[in-house]
């Protein structure tokens, strides 16, 4: 995985890989030189440019191999940060000053975390213990003549941007290890010294792309439910779509916007709405793309057939295939609430430029299977159709209507993963995916992978609800089945007291592209999680396979520029043309 030169300790998650750095409801690639700072360019080191591919769409992509700078010097002399005092290096001593024990406790970036190369600059966060007011973070990485010192009197501290800029740029696959120590400082003097919690983290040699849409449900900016978005690196978020904007491009009405999708080609966005007097969600498309138009417009293709097909009572919004999105063959796929009921959901296809009813929308076959289904997921090669087998769904969404998550009515629910085939919209054998069809356990809200390789979905107990389901957990399991792997980014900080499941970690989506560096691949993971209050937040995580075919998990990384005061569920990373984000 990351580089350990100079390293006396091989962290853990280093060692596995060596060398290479390997909720609510229900292709083409481009490449680009990287420069620190900005989008275009090169970096130019001692070891000459290194290559990093930027934006894009598709399944996959290739950088060269990449070579870190080193030795490099980009950290400052100790960082004085609030009300530290200039002597604050003094007043520590040395870095095994201290007490072994009742030390800080970091909790972001959660251990062993990945950050992708162009991402938004590092926040640290930590907690204080025994009336701790004077803080040491520090950041040692293997290439870096000097470790980064920083004296606070804070419990956080966010990277400034040029540093952010010449340490992504000279260090991806350097190993390195933050520590942080605290004490009491009074009348002058540290007291109570101690030292604190250490984790490793680090820099993949390779980006991320796309953008990341997200629900909240209580913008503070239109007073009501709407997507936001930001592309990797953007350090606030942008209004994206409101119910009024959808209402008003389109002349109808909209109370709320839900669960979102995009477009293969990243112009529109696929969503679920309903309005005050409805009482079932139905779909609808509409224009994000900021120079594509107003923002809400319906897509020039979208025939009044297949508007029509979009709003019948639905269990979540369409799911595309790139495989599947050119002029002639525009279709989605969505599970399809027969009479809104919730007692007969089955997968229907949708043609979005269907000239007569008849044709614009078909149920797809799903022999053997006798069960609901919801929550499908279409694969990029548009083969297979991956979706949620259940007994138990809502007007709208997968579970029972009840937030009692564990009420006497959510006995006996069951819920496990599915394959069919598309098969020209035919369907065929419904197959259980071995690892998220386990009799004793509920797997639900399934995605593929950018390649079609692996399957990112939530699992719980039996008899529990799905729905805002606080015992979730994220796992991955091969698209073709095997062994399920529990993410390590259900994992806060041990030492924050607060553990998984009970956090609600749900709706992994990843992003539109699967990066190879250095023999690996480089796969991003993003969810919502309420682990730091009971207010949902997104955070991403990595998966790294390595060529021998091994994988690991790595742990969660918050993202700091979303409103920390509002809900904010249900992201998707996909290839959104989402409005440019002003600065904060």
């Amino acid at each position: 995985m990351l580089r350990t030169t100079r390293l006396e300790s091989v962290p853990s998650f280093l060692a596995l890989l060596g060398i290479g750095l390997a909720a609510a409801c229900g292709s083409s690639s481009g490449e680009s030189d990287f420069v620190a700072g900005d989008a275009g360019g090169a970096v130019k080191s001692d070891s000459g440019v290194v290559p990093v591919f930027d934006g894009g769409s598709g399944d996959s992509g290739t950088t060269g191999p990449v070579t870190p700078t080193g030795p490099v010097a980009d950290f400052p002399t100790p960082v004085i940060d609030g009300n530290a005092p200039a002597n604050a290096a003094a007043l520590f001593g040395p870095t095994s000053q201290g007490v072994t024990s009742g030390g800080p406790c970091l909790v972001e970036p959660a251990a062993d975390a990945v950050y992708p190369q162009n991402w938004l600059r590092p926040l640290f966060t930590w907690q204080a213990a025994n009336g701790e007011n004077l803080f040491e973070l520090r950041l040692h990485v293997a290439n870096q003549i000097d470790d980064l010192v920083v004296y606070t009197d804070a419990t956080t501290w966010t990277m400034p941007k040029t540093m952010w800029d010449a340490l992504r740029a000279h260090s991806p696959t350097e190993a390195m290890t933050l520590t942080v120590r605290g004490g009491v400082l009074s009348n002058g003097t540290l007291q109570n010294e101690s030292l604190g919690t250490t984790t490793t983290m680090g820099i993949a040699p390779v980006q991320a792309t796309g953008a990341i849409v997200y629900w909240t449900t209580n913008d503070t900016m239109t007073g009501s439910a709407a997507l936001k978005g930001f592309t990797p690196g953007d350090e606030s978020v942008e209004l994206v779509l409101s119910p009024t904007q959808y209402s008003q491009a389109q002349s109808t009405s909209s109370a709320c916007i839900g669960c979102h999708s995009s477009t293969p080609d990243g112009d529109f966005v696929a969503f679920t709405t309903t309005t005050t007097s409805q009482s079932s969600w139905t779909d609808a498309l509409a224009l994000v793309d900021p120079d594509g138009g107003a923002s809400g417009t319906a897509p020039s293709y979208l025939t009044p057939s297949g508007s029509a097909a979009l709003a019948r009572p639905s269990m979540g919004a369409l799911t595309f295939s790139s495989a599947h999105w050119q002029t002639g063959d525009r279709r989605g796929i969505v599970s399809y609430d027969a009479n809104g009921a919730g007692t007969n959901v089955e997968l229907s296809w949708i043609d979005l430029e269907a000239t007569s009813s008849a044709s614009s929308n078909g149920l797809l076959a799903r022999n053997g299977d006798s069960q609901l289904a919801g929550a499908p997921a279409w694969s990029h090669d548009g083969n297979t159709v991956v979706y949620v087998s259940t007994n138990r769904v809502c007007t709208g969404r997968l579970g029972n209507c009840t937030t009692n998550y564990t009420a006497p009515e959510d006995i006996g629910s069951r819920a496990a993963l599915y394959t069919v085939p598309y098969a020209g919209g035919a369907g065929g054998a419904a197959t259980p995916v071995q690892g998220a069809s386990d009799s004793t356990l509920q797997s639900y809200y399934p995605s593929f992978s950018p390649d079609d390789q692996w399957i990112v979905f939530n699992r719980i107990p039996n008899d529990e609800n799905l729905y805002d389901q606080p015992a979730a957990e994220l796992f991955v399991v091969p698209a073709t089945g095997g062994t399920p792997t529990r993410l390590a980014a259900n994992d806060p900080a041990q030492c924050s007291n607060v553990t998984s499941p009970g956090i609600t970690n749900s709706w992994g989506k990843w992003a539109p592209t699967a990066m190879q560096a250095n023999g690996d691949t480089f796969y991003w993971i993003v969810f919502s999680s309420k682990r730091a209050s009971s207010t949902p937040q997104l955070y991403i995580a990595s998966m790294v396979v390595a060529a021998d075919g091994s994988m690991t998990t790595h742990g969660a990384i918050y993202l700091w520029n979303q409103p920390a005061n509002e809900a904010n569920h249900t992201p998707a990373w996909d290839t959104f043309k989402v409005p440019p984000v002003n600065p904060p």
